[in-house]
């Protein structure tokens, strides 16, 4: 590990070129440019939406078929990271390993089967397991993948093939009861950041000795034994990292007093842009046209953030969508169809319904943006 690490919240390392919108992908001996990744258009955006034809019949009935038109995938057990591509999005089972493709339905077809893409052996007691997935910035050529799993000793980044072991990226990460959700995004091609928890212990991520509690840099990952950077520590449970659509980053975390969504700056400054006292259970996180979207597990609900478009500073109340219509959500996405990708995790200690897990899309609304008190 990096004798550069320190306790302090801040460090001042630049996370590199321009943050480029786009589905990551990487190889070791090629490299390819960022392709484009959907973005939404703000809470302004009309998204296309299912439309009812009279002249078909209604949506079939049964096991596993959602009537909800806005529902991908259905009988998931819990999900967690998701990642949008093209039409279809892959989204991980924190507790069982898998990856599984999922595509939305469509005139002929009233469901789809989940494809199982890959699969990696985690320990998903507590909140362990597979936490994130990111694809490598050459995804189209070589197929890999990179995961934030736990294991039975600790927790960890391996890079995934389809059909191939996990081959480990960065060991060592703290395991506690709690604590172990991580989270995983490009700043570059070839610069991966990761967001580490603190494992239940906030001691930890003050220490300049620990890996939990950081946000860590990983400069050309690949097999082996990698180095990471400190680029801020402070990080209590990890929610996700995500791009701010320019230059930057958004990164959510929960405290022991509050939730948090934090901006990382190209300079390598991480501040705080809103906290959430009542503990909503802020997760994953993507971009809008005006700010992001932080689904939120307790609360149950989708947090719709407008922030400055020159500074981030957020200074207006989030709006809160589609509270306790999917229950508990965890991973988000970004669309082709100009929705926002959610996860479910009722069967995490939530109230499962007939269809849980599932897989939702989440249209943004059409309104301004609204909010109350802090």
């Amino acid at each position: 590990m990096s004798s550069g690490i320190t306790g302090r919240l801040v460090v001042g390392v630049a996370i590199g070129a321009v943050l480029i919108a786009g589905c990551a992908r990487f190889d070791e001996s090629a490299s390819s440019p960022f392709t484009e990744e959907p973005q939404l258009g703000g809470s302004n955006a009309e998204p296309k939406k299912p439309q009812d034809d009279p002249s078909k019949p209604p949506r079939p009935t049964g096991p596993c078929i959602d009537p909800d038109p806005n529902v991908i995938a259905t009988c998931l057990e819990p999900g967690a990271g998701l990642i949008a591509v093209g039409e279809s999005a892959y989204v991980a089972e924190r507790t069982t390993g898998r990856i599984l493709q999922v595509t939305p339905v469509d005139e002929s077809t009233p469901q789809r089967e989940p494809v199982e893409i890959a699969s990696v052996p985690v320990d998903g007691s507590g909140d362990g397991g597979i936490s994130d997935i990111v694809l490598s910035p050459t995804f189209g050529e070589d197929g890999l993948m990179y995961a934030y799993i736990t294991t039975p000793s600790d927790n960890r980044v391996v890079r995934l093939s389809k059909g191939g072991a996990a081959r480990p990226i960065l060991t060592g990460i703290p395991k506690g009861a709690t604590g172990n959700r991580g989270a995983l995004e490009w700043s570059t091609p070839d610069q991966l950041l990761v967001l580490t928890g603190d494992a239940g212990n906030p001691g930890a991520a003050a220490d300049p000795g620990s890996l939990g509690g950081k946000l860590l840099r990983l400069d050309s990952p690949s097999g082996g034994t990698n180095t990471p950077q400190v680029v801020a520590s402070g990080i209590g449970t990890a929610g996700d990292i995500c791009r701010d659509g320019k230059d930057g980053m958004w990164v959510t975390d929960r405290t022991a007093a509050e939730d948090r969504l934090q901006h990382l700056s190209t300079d390598g400054t991480l501040s705080v842009a809103w906290t959430w006292p009542d503990r909503p259970g802020v997760g994953g996180c993507t971009a809008t046209g005006d700010g992001v979207g932080v689904a939120l597990s307790e609360a149950k609900a989708l947090a719709v953030v407008t922030a400055d478009p020159g500074t981030f500073a957020v200074t207006t109340a989030p709006t809160l969508i589609v509270q306790d219509k999917y229950g508990k959500l965890l991973g988000a996405t970004a669309g082709s169809d100009g929705a926002i990708w959610a996860t479910t995790i009722n069967k995490s200690g939530g109230t499962p319904g007939e269809f849980d897990d599932r897989v939702v899309r989440i249209p943004p609304p059409s309104g301004g943006q609204g909010g109350g008190p802090d």
